[in-house]
């Protein structure tokens, strides 16, 4: 009788396991919010990712790795489709420089240097203060659907890797769209005025 109520909880335990595996080379969302400033609409989300032993190697290597967080909010209409009001996209690039061994996070003309890839992925997995939307754009009354995702960009990668992106799973990291809801804040209804 004993075994018969541990059964299931093993065939649980093996299952979420399982699960847990098949996700390793994905990108979780963890949390994703908006706040309102004086310069707009800032987006600060925490993601969650490894890599796995194929793409520490390609860094390691000198290979670049270009990573793109898009974001999109959207307002749901009943009666046509919905208005697209903001969509924005960054890039990060992760390198490896051997001369220095250093490893490199950039995002357009700003890079800082770490000393190992863990350092470099804990600052990539955290996205703080971007700025979506700029203040003189006004947001209607209603509720606004947010959505932000991460993905490792294979377009970026150098050729013979490209070709190896289409059907190796190792060198795809990517999230699902993580979405939210977003309500204005009054001043921005108002059009910006106090």
């Amino acid at each position: 009788m004993r075994a018969s109520a541990i059964l299931p909880r093993l065939l649980v335990a093996l299952a979420c396991a399982a699960a847990l595996c098949a996700r390793a080379d994905d990108i979780d969302v963890l949390d994703a919010r908006l706040a309102a400033s004086e310069e707009g609409l800032l987006l600060s989300a925490d993601f969650a990712f490894e890599f796995n032993p194929r793409l520490s190697e390609a860094v390691a290597n000198g290979v670049p790795l270009y990573f793109v967080i898009e974001f999109e909010l959207t307002r749901p209409r009943w009666y046509w489709f919905d208005e697209n009001a903001v969509s924005r996209r960054t890039q990060l690039r992760l390198s490896y420089h051997a001369l220095s061994r250093q490893y490199r996070v950039s995002t357009g003309p700003l890079h800082q240097s770490f000393s190992s890839l863990d350092d470099a992925l804990d600052v990539m997995r955290r996205l703080r203060n971007w700025q979506v939307l700029e203040r003189s754009v006004t947001l209607g009354g209603s509720s606004y659907e947010a959505a932000v995702r991460m993905r490792l960009d294979p377009a970026q990668l150098p050729k013979p890797l490209q070709i190896s992106a289409l059907t190796d799973r190792e060198l795809r990291l990517e999230s699902p769209w993580k979405r939210f809801i977003f309500l204005p804040p009054r001043e921005a209804q108002a059009g910006g005025t106090k």
